[in-house]
């Protein structure tokens, strides 16, 4: 059966769902953002800016930016509320309507009196939104947080402004976790830049929709017909009875990976198409796969069900 995303009409698009400006913390202004990610052969971009009172709880307006071949997604970090650990919630939030009402977040400090971090991302959910964990190895979420975002469609799994600025750019564990308890979940990577340090084009969704539209992608990407990537392209994937056919750009790698230790791989030499034994993941109630090439950028594909 070949995945459901790769049936889907439509082509891909490339994509990041997580970036600064100088609306927030970021350091250049959203027109040179966005000029950027184009210049750099990205099809869309959402502009993230922190939505707290410091910096006026923006929603970048940037559809003047938009081109034949770009757009933009209107979009937003929510921070409201505490983890476990004291600190303040940060969600991801793609397709948020710009009139989006604040909160009581006035800084990065939790406050009295203000939703939860479960309660804004509803919120934001109910309003359209494509909602995100954002970069849980960096804020120390804990699963008991994770499990609380009962509005996310997915974890982000690799930031690659987390990697550069602290080596903690995973939410796997995360992600891995919560499947197991029997959320179903997507998965996502971004960028994360500020333009502060090297944090730019390091990790991207690729999302199949039928036109470059800012609803389109949102609605693809609810639907996870999408996948994360640092650099190896994913063109197709067979599920069989006991063995999935990967269809890739060259990679030295291919792993699938299960629930609690169910995991197996096959390595080679610019393999294209690989066939891996799923033997070992016999019981697990949920798959995803990673590829990886010569120079250790990885791709990951969402989630699937045994059902």
């Amino acid at each position: 059966m070949t995945d459901a995303m790769f049936a889907a009409p439509g082509r891909f698009w490339r994509g990041n769902l997580h970036t600064h400006s100088n609306l927030s913390d970021g350091a250049l202004d959203p027109a040179e953002v966005c000029r950027r990610y184009a210049a750099e052969g990205y099809d869309f971009l959402s502009l993230t800016d922190h939505f707290v009172g410091a910096y006026g709880y923006p929603i970048a307006d940037t559809k003047a930016f938009r081109t034949n071949s770009f757009t933009t997604i209107p979009g937003a970090e929510l921070h409201s509320g505490k983890m476990e650990n004291g600190e303040l919630w940060h969600i991801l939030a793609v397709g948020l309507p710009e009139d989006f009402a604040p909160g009581n977040a006035p800084h990065f400090l939790p406050v009295d009196d203000q939703e939860t971090g479960p309660e804004i991302a509803r919120r934001a959910r109910e309003a359209g939104a494509y909602v995100a964990i954002a970069h849980p190895e960096w804020s120390g979420l804990t699963t008991e947080d994770a499990r609380s975002i009962d509005a996310a469609h997915a974890v982000e799994i690799y930031n690659h402004g987390c990697a550069m600025g602290c080596d903690r750019p995973h939410g796997f564990y995360t992600l891995d976790q919560l499947l197991t308890e029997g959320r179903r979940l997507n998965l996502c990577a971004t960028d994360d830049a500020h333009f502060t340090e090297p944090d730019s084009f390091g990790g991207w969704v690729m999302v199949k929709a039928q036109e470059n539209d800012p609803d389109a992608l949102v609605e693809a990407l609810k639907a996870g017909h999408s996948y994360a990537s640092q650099g190896p392209e994913i063109h197709n994937v067979i599920w069989e009875d006991r063995h999935v056919v990967v269809e890739t750009s060259a990679v030295s790698a291919v792993i699938v990976q299960g629930k609690g230790a169910a995991a197996t791989a096959v390595h080679g030499d610019s393999m294209t198409r690989t066939r891996v034994p799923l033997d070992r993941l016999a019981i697990s109630p949920w798959m995803r796969v990673t590829v990886m090439d010569r120079a250790g950028k990885r791709a990951w594909t969402n989630p699937v069900y045994v059902d």
